[in-house]
């Protein structure tokens, strides 16, 4: 029974599924990145994110067929760095990464603006929405990084390339504006790059959240 109850509210809070999925994997991400088959651990939970995305985009105006035709490649490349261990294959998966999860978060502020009664769903799509933005400036990254190496700094072991957990350190710190702490873009590519992903971050943040504040604050008329 209570599974059954579960399953149903997945059904009517995908959002929150896929958001609990990327906060999840934010937490295990630094342990998993440490350990021998962390890489192998690593692209296995990426996958289970572009299911739960792949799900929530069929609730949005977003078109499921696009989805599942990025998901495949993606999927094809993150199973070739696993099982042949091809670090330069790296770049092409996280430029179609960026890609979908761009995708997703274009789908589910599409979903968003589309009424204006704000629903529980639409809140957690809003913290999901921002995360998926995060995460595809996050590889959008790890490509300049590939294709450049040493656009990142860090005050530790400055001179190793950054891990994804750094980079989506820095991803979240210019999304919502509150600094950008150690990591730091060195190259003009990296630090145009940045300046692209701080304007988006306030322009979510100035149209897409206030108008769900204020839709929520707004009185519900009396028939």
């Amino acid at each position: 029974m209570r599974l059954l109850r579960l399953i149903v509210r997945t059904r009517r809070h995908p959002s929150a599924i896929l958001l609990l999925s990327q906060l999840l994997g934010m937490v295990l991400y630094p342990f998993l990145e440490q350990t021998r088959y962390g890489h192998v651990a690593f692209n296995a939970f990426g996958i289970v994110i572009l299911a739960f995305t792949i799900r929530m985009v069929r609730r949005t105006p977003g078109e499921t067929w696009f989805c599942v035709a990025m998901s495949v490649p993606i999927i094809a490349l993150l199973t070739a760095q696993m099982l042949f261990e091809l670090p330069y294959l790296q770049a092409w998966s996280s430029a179609l990464e960026a890609l979908f999860y761009f995708y997703a978060a274009g789908s589910l502020i599409a979903y968003m603006m589309a009424d204006r009664h704000v629903t529980t769903d639409e809140l957690f799509a809003a913290g999901a929405t921002f995360t998926l933005l995060a995460w595809g400036f996050t590889h959008l990254y790890l490509v300049v990084q590939a294709l450049a190496p040493g656009s990142f700094a860090a005050a530790v072991n400055a001179d190793l390339p950054r891990t994804w957990t750094e980079l989506n350190y820095l991803s979240f710190a210019l999304l919502s504006s509150t600094g950008i702490g150690d990591v730091i873009p060195l190259t003009v590519h990296a630090r145009a790059l940045a300046s692209i992903e701080m304007f988006v971050g306030l322009m979510y943040l100035a149209s897409v959240v206030a108008r769900l504040i204020g839709l929520t604050m707004q009185p519900s008329s009396k028939q």
